[in-house]
Parts: C-alpha cells; sequence; structure tokens
C-alpha cells in the first residue's frame, strides 16, 4: 500500500507539471518507470522488515520456551515476583518444596509464606531493589510450608527492569531448599556447646603430645582455666613440667617415669599447677601412651586434666569437719545425759541407738539392755483420751517430715504402771532428703497435767454447786442451736428461778443461802437424766436443757423439779425454811432464733409463772416483742425475791 501510494503521487505531479513544462510523452514514460522502481524498491524493503520481524518473534518464543523449560525442569524453586510482593509465577519445584500446588502457592504473596521473624529481610531487600541501590540480592531465609512447618532456604535472584527507563518491573528468584544442611549445623553446633559445657563444668580440659606435630597442645577449656590464652601453652612438652608446684614434681615425674617405662597402664597423678596470675590450682592428670616407635620411644599420648580444687578444698574442710563434728558430738552426748527431759534416738529400723538417764529412770528400762532394741521395747506412747497407741515411725513416701508434739500421752512402763507425759518427736533426715531416725524427747507431765485438768474443770463448772457456769452453758446452747438449724430435732430449755430465797439469805446469812444452793443442784442432777444439761447461771438462777424425750416431757420435767424443790425440808441452825420455784419453757429447735432469744422467752414465761402465783410452770410465747426482748437478753436479771 505505501508503494502504490507512492507511485500515484509520483503519476499526479507528473500529469501537473509536464503541461507546465510542456514535455512530451517521453518524459511520461521516464516518470511512470521511476514510480514503478520507487513501489519495487518499497516492497522490497516492506518484506524485509517483515521477514526481520518474524525472526525476532521465533527467537522470543524460543528464549521463552528454553527459560520456561528450564523453569519447569528445575530442581530448586524459582518464582517470578511483583513488586508488591505477589507471586507471579512459579516452578513446580518451589511448589512442592512448600507442600503447594502451583495454582495455591501463586495467590499468595512472598509475605504470607515468609517466617514472620525474617519478614523484615525480605522488605528491606525489596526497599533496596525499588531504590536502584541494588541488582542482585543473595540471603536466607525461612519459609512457612502449608501444614505450619518451617523450612530454611537459600535464595538467589536479581530485578528485571525497564531498557529504556530502568524501572523495575518484576524479580525472577531462584529459592534452594537448605534446611538439612542449617539442621545438621545446628546439630554440630549443638553438640559442640555440649562438649565444651561438658569440659567446662567438670573442670576438665585435653591435651595432646604428637611428637611428628611439634609437641602438646591443650584443649581451649584448660587454658582458660589455668588464666592463659587458646594455643599459649602449646608447643614445648616440658613447659608443663616447670609449672608443677615444687613439693609435687618428684611425685609427677615418678608417675610419668612408670608410664613410659610400661610399669603402668596409664599415667596418673594429682598435683598443683601454677595459674597465670600465680594462685595454684590442683589438677588431677589422666593419660596414656598410644604410639611408640619402633624403638619403643614416645610418638603420641593423649588425656584429661580435671581441675580438682575444689574437691582437695572440701577434703581439707572434711578433715577440720570430721575433727569439729568429734568434738560436737562428745560435747551433745555430755549433753543429752545432764539435761533434764528424757531423749530417745533410733536409727532408720527404729532401733534404739541412744537413752539418757532421765528416759531410763522414767521407761524403767536400763540403757544396756534397751540398746540395739526396737523402740516398741522400751518405750509405749498411748493417747490420754482414746488409750490408742501413738505410732512413732518413719513418714511414709508422700509425708512431709515435721516435728509432732503430743501434750495427752500417757507412757505404759513394762509393769503396767503409767505417767502422763509431754513427748516430741523429731524425724532425722539427712541432706539427700532420707529418713534416717527419729529423736524423741519426752518429760514426766503427771503433776501438771493434773493441774491442766483441775483449771479446765474450773473454767467450765460453778465453784460452788459443781453445776456447768454460765459461760460452758452458753456455749453448749450455741452448739445444740447451731445443731437444730442445720440437721433439725427438738429439745426444751427450762429457766427455773426458786422463791423465797432472798430470806434464807437475810436471815440465816450467805452460809444458808450456799448451802441451800447445793442442795438445790443436788436435786436438779438427780431428778433429770444422765443426759440432760443443768447449769448455774448465777445467784438462785438455774437453767436446764432437756435433750432426751418428746417436747410433751418439758411440762412433766419442769413439774418434778418444783415438786422436789418445795420438799427440800432444809433447816440452818434448828430453823426450817422453805422454798419453790417457778419455771420458763421455751423449745430448742430450727426457726427459734439465736441463743440470746430462746433464753429471753423462757425467762419471760418465768416471770409469767411467777405472776401467776410462783411454784409453777409457764411456757414461752413463740414470739417475743423488741420491747420484752430489751429487758430480757443476758445479762440475765436476777428473778425478784419473794
Amino acid at each position: 500500500m505505501p508503494a502504490l501510494m507512492a507511485a500515484g503521487l509520483v503519476a499526479l505531479t507528473a500529469s501537473i507539471l509536464l503541461p507546465a513544462l510542456e514535455v512530451g510523452l517521453d518524459a511520461l514514460k521516464v516518470c511512470l518507470q521511476i514510480s514503478v522502481a520507487v513501489t519495487a524498491v518499497t516492497l522490497f524493503v516492506s518484506a524485509l522488515f517483515i521477514r526481520r520481524i518474524i525472526d525476532d518473534r521465533r527467537q522470543i518464543a524460543e528464549s521463552e520456551q528454553r527459560f520456561r523449560r528450564a523453569m519447569e525442569d528445575s530442581a530448586i524453586g524459582v518464582a517470578i515476583v511483583g513488586l508488591d510482593g505477589r507471586i507471579v509465577q512459579t516452578n513446580p519445584a518451589f511448589a512442592a518444596m512448600l507442600g503447594y500446588s502451583r495454582a495455591e502457592i501463586e495467590a499468595l504473596t512472598f509475605f504470607q509464606i515468609t517466617h514472620p521473624d525474617d519478614l523484615q529481610l525480605g522488605r528491606e531487600t525489596m526497599v533496596a531493589l525499588k531504590g536502584g541501590k541494588i541488582d542482585t540480592f543473595h540471603f536466607e531465609k525461612r519459609y512457612l510450608k502449608k501444614d505450619g512447618t518451617s523450612v530454611w532456604a537459600q535464595l538467589t535472584g536479581s530485578v528485571i527492569r525497564d531498557e529504556d527507563t530502568s524501572k523495575p518491573l518484576y524479580l525472577v528468584s531462584q529459592i534452594e531448599d537448605i534446611d538439612a544442611r542449617k539442621q545438621a549445623e545446628a546439630r554440630i553446633a549443638e553438640a559442640e556447646t555440649r562438649w565444651n559445657f561438658a569440659l567446662t563444668s567438670t573442670g576438665q580440659g585435653v591435651w595432646n603430645l604428637d611428637m611428628r606435630k611439634g609437641g602438646l597442645t591443650y584443649s581451649e577449656t584448660w587454658v582458660k582455666m589455668l588464666g592463659f590464652a587458646h594455643g599459649e601453652l602449646d608447643g614445648d612438652p616440658g613447659r608443663w613440667l616447670t609449672m608443677i608446684h615444687p613439693d609435687d614434681r618428684e611425685i609427677v615425674a615418678e608417675a610419668d617415669r612408670a608410664h613410659l617405662a610400661g610399669e603402668t597402664p596409664f599415667f596418673e597423678a594429682e598435683f598443683r599447677m601454677r595459674h597465670k596470675d600465680g594462685h595454684w590450682v590442683w589438677i588431677l592428670d589422666r593419660g596414656k601412651v598410644i604410639e611408640r616407635d619402633g624403638e619403643g620411644r614416645l610418638v603420641r599420648a593423649i588425656g584429661s586434666l580435671t581441675d580438682i580444687t575444689e574437691r582437695k578444698e572440701a577434703e581439707a574442710r572434711l578433715i577440720v569437719s570430721a575433727a569439729m563434728l568429734a568434738d560436737e558430738k562428745e560435747r551433745l552426748r555430755v549433753t543429752l545425759q545432764s539435761i533434764g527431759d528424757a531423749v530417745i534416738c533410733t536409727d532408720a529400723a527404729n532401733r534404739i541407738t541412744f537413752m539418757n538417764p532421765i528416759a531410763e529412770k522414767l521407761t524403767g528400762v536400763d540403757v544396756g539392755e534397751a540398746m540395739g532394741k526396737l523402740l516398741s521395747h522400751v518405750y509405749w506412747a498411748v493417747d490420754e483420751e482414746s488409750g490408742h497407741r501413738i505410732g512413732l515411725s518413719r513418714p511414709s513416701v508422700n509425708e512431709r517430715p515435721h516435728c509432732d508434739q503430743n501434750t495427752r500421752a500417757v507412757l505404759v512402763r513394762r509393769d503396767d504402771t503409767r505417767c502422763s507425759i509431754r513427748q516430741v518427736v523429731s524425724p532425722i533426715m539427712n541432706d539427700r532428703d532420707e529418713f534416717c531416725g527419729l529423736v524423741i524427747v519426752f518429760q514426766d507431765f503427771t503433776d501438771a497435767r493434773a493441774l491442766q485438768r483441775q483449771l479446765a474443770y474450773a473454767a467450765a463448772h460453778d465453784a460452788l454447786t459443781g453445776l456447768a457456769n454460765r459461760s460452758s452453758f452458753m456455749r453448749t446452747m450455741e452448739e445444740l442451736v447451731d445443731h437444730c438449724r442445720l440437721n433439725g430435732g427438738e429439745h426444751q430449755f427450762m429457766f427455773v428461778d426458786l422463791d423465797h430465797f432472798k430470806a434464807v439469805n437475810d436471815t440465816g446469812g450467805h452460809a444458808a443461802g450456799d448451802a441451800l444452793l447445793k442442795r438445790v443442784a443436788d436435786s436438779l442432777r438427780n431428778v433429770l437424766g444422765p443426759e440432760d444439761i443443768v447449769a448455774r447461771l448465777g445467784g438462785d438462777e438455774f437453767a436446764v436443757i432437756l435433750k432426751s424425750g418428746a417436747g410433751a416431757r418439758g411440762p412433766i420435767a419442769a413439774r418434778s423439779i418444783i415438786d422436789v424443790i418445795r420438799n427440800l425440808n432444809f433447816s440452818w441452825d434448828g430453823r426450817p425454811y422453805s422454798i419453790g420455784a417457778s419455771i420458763g419453757l421455751a423449745p430448742i429447735r430450727a426457726g427459734c432464733g439465736e441463743v440470746d432469744e430462746i433464753i429471753a422467752r423462757a425467762d419471760a414465761a418465768c416471770y409469767a409463772a411467777k405472776a401467776a402465783g410462783r411454784g409453777c410452770v409457764s411456757a414461752a410465747p413463740d414470739e417475743v416483742s423488741p420491747d420484752e426482748m430489751s429487758k430480757y437478753v443476758p445479762p440475765l436479771p436476777l428473778a425478784a425475791a419473794s
């Protein structure tokens, strides 16, 4: 088409110009010939240009096919990555390395498949590529496989730029799986670390004598222990002898000679070597000749050096401690022999290893007879209340050793006599937390125990009548109320106030009143059952809890109390006195309120009985008004005397 247009233009030009120039037919032929020539040349050049395009396209296709085959058949991963991190194209090797299909991995970005700890490395590389600072890259990082595990890879790649603008277009990366190598390197590093740690922590070093290679070499761990730099002691085989303490050189030289002469299977010696800063380090040196020449001379030997300074210092301390322990043991023996408490010691098998004179006296067993015998042969302690034996033995496997103090123990001697004791039993544990025996410290506590019982009785009983006193009775009431509230059941509370008692005190004196109160207390105990509780609240006021029987028993028991008190026939200084009793009843059951409320209701009922003429029983109302409660909440007022 361009050629034909050119020819037409030539003809048009000729038709316009020829008339003006008055050129003939020959000129027109010449123009036509030129036009044909130009058209032919143009067609030829166009054909050449089209052929070149076709060749270029074929070469590009072949190049692309070679790249594609190389990428597809490569044993290592290949990926084309956009500048935004998107994976444009990858090969089967890379997809297989991460456990994805090609379609799956090409839907991801390299940020999504990179280990979080290595993301910054990839970002920094991308920034450098975009900024034109680098054209190629080479580094190691971890990828995340589809199953979530990581794999180490080595990346090598370059940036593809626009030929005209040098603008980066995309990245081409080759990814090689180096996970096995990395794991092997880690195992080697770990093994080397363990080896060096083992040598360092045990205070050991290794030496190697090789006459072919110029002498003696030491491990790095050892030279550091002596304060030298690595390799500073290597070389001269005789230098180490000059570092040995003068007092130890003869022993070392003899051990060395004996081994070189074949008299001992190996070389072994303990000696002191001088540290670089001048102090002495105790060494245990063990070695062995492993190669000799044809004439029996030493060629190679290896051995180990152990820092035993701490052990030697411990041995020295142990010698001093043993002497001190012997002195301490003797002091302890004298102390235990002279103290006022009885002491018995046993071993792990519960056999007696020590008894002091006080223990002999309290058990009634001679120490000569007791030694080596089981503890039960000499010492038998029982609980004061239950009578059960108090076991003294090693703690169980899961039991934490502790001191056991028992203040209610009774020692039963072989002649069946008994004495109250206070004992402290302590297990003996060694430094490995193993049971080694018991120490039993005890003392005669018979008199103190009797005093304790007297004090406990006095604290809970009225000194005049022997009945329960107010404080112990209130505790009992609280327990019963709580029990009824939780478990049901019913008891009867009885408030007893004597009638005409004031006249006895006024005319006969307090001695007469005290004697009468004792008679009343005895009568109350006799008329009630063994389970019933009787207490003196103060003055001429008494309280009773009927524990046995149904609620109907309350009025009957109250009538019996009134009758027995009326019939006391009490006389003082030849003068007879007649008294009576008024009683108020209140139930103890769930929903009856607290102790104070129950007592207040019974007290109100007692006042009602007095108001009704005395000498009678009155049952408490179900409820007491707040005004009445303020009158009757303890401390209970004394009932008005007649």
